[in-house]
């Protein structure tokens, strides 16, 4: 249920698709991607049978996250949370970007200009700066498209692949 049809989709809709699942097979290491909206919603995520594709393809250690990418939503909007709490709190500014690095794996987010997250868990063998940089391509692109309409339209169709799902 990670990644639903783009059938029916906007141009736009698809277009995000599309680099999201690009991120996922052109950067080495990376496990899954997740596009969560400001108030905690996954709006967009990597289809893990891809996924697993692409790390076989590559020779990677299937070592992706052991939960849904609800999990990695979830996870990735409550880092969100307690790094902007803690930048005003210091009275630093906005949160640019946060890497997590631990023992077998990366765990990287980056705010998107309408107050959005872009979560993404990399294998312990992934070059941080190459997955940062590409991350940052990525909100370069996204960014600017991600309206309240854009937003709307992919929750709407992750709820369809869901409850599609359940049958």
């Amino acid at each position: 249920m990670t990644a639903p049809s783009t059938f029916g989709l906007s141009s736009e809709a698809r277009n995000l698709h599309w680099l999201l699942t690009n991120l996922v097979e052109e950067v080495p290491g990376i496990q899954s991607v997740a596009v969560v909206s400001s108030d905690g919603l996954l709006l967009l995520s990597s289809d893990h049978a891809r996924n697993e594709e692409a790390r076989e393809a590559r020779n990677d250690k299937p070592t992706g996250p052991r939960g849904s990418s609800a999990d990695l939503a979830t996870i990735v909007s409550g880092i969100g949370s307690l790094t902007i709490g803690a930048a005003k709190l210091m009275q630093f500014g906005g949160v640019k970007h946060t890497m997590v690095a631990m023992d077998e794996g990366s765990l990287f987010v980056m705010s998107i200009s309408d107050g959005s997250l872009l979560g993404v868990h990399g294998s312990a063998e992934c070059d941080m700066s190459v997955v940062a940089y590409h991350m940052a391509l990525f909100v370069g692109r996204a960014g600017h498209v991600l309206t309240p309409e854009l937003r709307s339209e992919l929750r709407k169709s992750l709820e369809t692949a869901s409850a599609g799902s359940t049958r």
